[in-house]
């Protein structure tokens, strides 16, 4: 009887438990996203640098999305409908964090997130658990194919440019969930790979501010039926305790349909994630 219970509450439970914990994986606590009035500290007119020097940029961020699509797990599925406001529901954990090593002509990146949600019911007496785990870990390479000097030096001393980047990759997704009803437990992990293609475009407005887009597609059935990502960002660069970094404010979306039929579960993950992005990088 537990059992049977247990099966039956698992739609409910993925209405709010999944939808929170899919929705976590687009949330990071990070650093503190205050854009200053001005440098901590002054800077002084820069000169302009080697431009083939390379560089470390570490890239803490915050996604606050929304969630639109269908979800199953267990053999059930459900709409999935979550607004920003609910982002807080039952998160654990969560990191979220891009690191990038360029010498301005190409350039590697990796991208990852971690979220870990949990939720406890009463369900006749008996205590019902649910725990889900998401993972995803994106990675690539760029080359600027493409790039027109502009008027002038950024304030990190590099030449103002407009600059069209193609990139390839891989996403890898991983779901993990746990459920426990009484002595019964269940538990179940899903993962998949994703290449992809993209473009990434660069523009530098004036010696702060600049924008940044990337648009990428791929799957094609080696993960996923088909993937899709798109962001677009406005930066303004100072400098604290002379430290180049440049905070970001910006729109991010990313659709991801995979279908495993293979096992029980029954896993599906028809999922647009979309919503604001704020953070930050640093350069070393």
């Amino acid at each position: 009887m537990i059992k049977l219970a247990s099966r039956a509450v698992v739609k409910n439970l993925l209405g709010n438990n999944m939808r929170n914990a899919i929705l976590a994986m687009s949330l990071l606590t990070a650093s503190t996203t205050i854009a200053p009035a001005a440098d901590i500290i002054t800077p002084t007119q820069p000169e302009i640098q080697d431009q083939q020097r390379w560089h470390v940029i570490f890239s803490p961020y915050v996604w606050g999305a929304s969630l639109n699509g269908k979800a199953g797990l267990f053999g059930r599925s459900t709409d999935v409908n979550v607004p920003f406001r609910d982002i807080f529901d039952n998160l654990d954990m969560s990191f979220m964090g891009n690191i990038e090593v360029t010498n301005g002509t190409m350039g590697f990146y990796i991208d990852g997130q971690y979220v870990k949600t949990s939720q406890d019911e009463d369900i006749r007496n008996n205590e019902l658990a649910l725990d889900l785990k998401t993972t995803m870990i994106a990675g690539g390479a760029y080359y600027r194919v493409y790039e027109q000097a502009l008027e002038g030096t950024t304030l990190f001393g590099n030449q103002r440019v407009f600059a069209i980047e193609p990139t390839v990759g891989i996403r890898w997704t991983q779901l993990k969930a746990g459920l426990e009803v009484g002595p019964f437990n269940e538990r179940s992990k899903v993962e998949w790979t994703d290449p992809f293609i993209g473009t990434r475009v660069f523009y530098d407005i004036n010696d702060r501010w600049n924008i940044f887009a990337e648009a990428d597609i791929g799957g094609f059935g080696a993960g996923t039926k088909l993937s899709a990502n798109g962001q677009i960002y406005l930066g303004y660069r100072t400098l604290v305790f002379d430290v180049p970094t440049t905070f970001r404010v910006g729109y991010r979306v990313l659709y991801q349909d995979y279908r495993d039929n293979d096992t029980f579960d029954k896993l599906k993950y028809d999922v647009t994630q979309h919503g604001p992005v704020i953070g930050l990088s640093v350069q070393f």
